[in-house]
């Protein structure tokens, strides 16, 4: 379903890139099928050229008739003027797929031409070696085959779950936001390791390594976290003085926080778009 796909990244940042590294490294897609324009930055399409193999073109050396899929990864501030140039440029049955925070599906479709079928996703930047927890969201104008042409794809960079768009914020502040949250935990980690003398090189290692297998533990395994946590939690041993610590530190209520605001911000960022269209209106 992937193979006769053309497809075109609008916008050439770093979740473009991830994103591109992953659908090729993942050998579903071929790199001829890729093409990659942004606003202005030639140095940045010449340096993706370089590094992927991929086409890149400037916006008006794009032809749009010949793409099945739009990515669209620039600034969400970009937003208004790339979706009425498209409305010139495409047909409805062009399906557009957007990486961008804040920006409903709704809102596309409503700055779009008549009955566009758009799709929100988020992945994260683990993208780049096809381990991203990417949601998809659908607007109201999709048919179940680009859905599950669009969720094909993102499994191209790792897993993908289909939920209601309402359910967006929530996920971006797990899985969105969340990388940065176990990269912080790593940061501390190897700070007390390398105060106690392991070099950092191999606390990073056995932190890393720590991480991942717990990881798999939680979805290979039966077990709940709690009860994988209380397996491995035995009365006044050492794990269990690690977990009063962080407990009497907040680290649980910290987490939760974490994620509720990063959740709370993405709600933020969605109503900043939606304010300005009913200003226009």
């Amino acid at each position: 379903m992937l193979r006769n796909k053309r497809i075109a990244f609008i916008g050439a940042g770093n979740m473009a890139e991830a994103i591109i590294s992953g659908f090729i490294n993942s050998g579903k897609l071929e790199k001829e099928q890729i093409i990659v324009t942004n606003r202005s930055n030639q140095e940045r399409l010449n340096e993706l050229n370089r590094k992927y193999g991929i086409e890149t073109v400037t916006k008006d050396q794009l032809d749009y008739r010949t793409i099945d899929i739009f990515i669209l990864a620039m600034k969400p501030k970009d937003i208004d003027g790339i979706l009425e140039d498209l409305c010139e440029k495409i047909t409805a049955d062009q399906l557009l797929i957007s990486v961008l925070a804040g920006i409903s599906t709704s809102y596309m479709e409503e700055n779009s031409s008549d009955r566009q079928q758009v799709i929100r996703v988020m992945p994260n930047t683990s993208s780049m070696i096809q381990e991203s927890a990417t949601a998809v969201s659908p607007g109201k104008h999709v048919t179940m085959d680009q859905v599950m042409l669009t969720k094909e794809l993102m499994k191209c960079i790792g897993e993908a779950y289909i939920i209601d768009e309402d359910m967006m914020d929530i996920y971006t502040g797990i899985a969105g936001s969340g990388p940065a949250y176990f990269y912080n935990l790593m940061e501390h980690i190897e700070e007390v390791g390398q105060q106690a003398g392991l070099g950092r090189e191999l606390v990073r290692e056995i932190g890393a390594q720590t991480l991942l297998g717990a990881a798999k533990m939680i979805i290979k395994q039966e077990e709940t976290p709690t009860e994988l946590r209380k397996n491995i939690t035995s009365p006044n041993g050492t794990t269990a003085a690690g977990l009063a610590a962080l407990n009497a530190h907040g680290g649980g209520i910290a987490i939760k926080e974490a994620v509720k605001s990063a959740a709370l911000r993405s709600k933020e960022l969605s109503k900043e778009p939606e304010e300005k269209l009913v200003l226009q209106r």
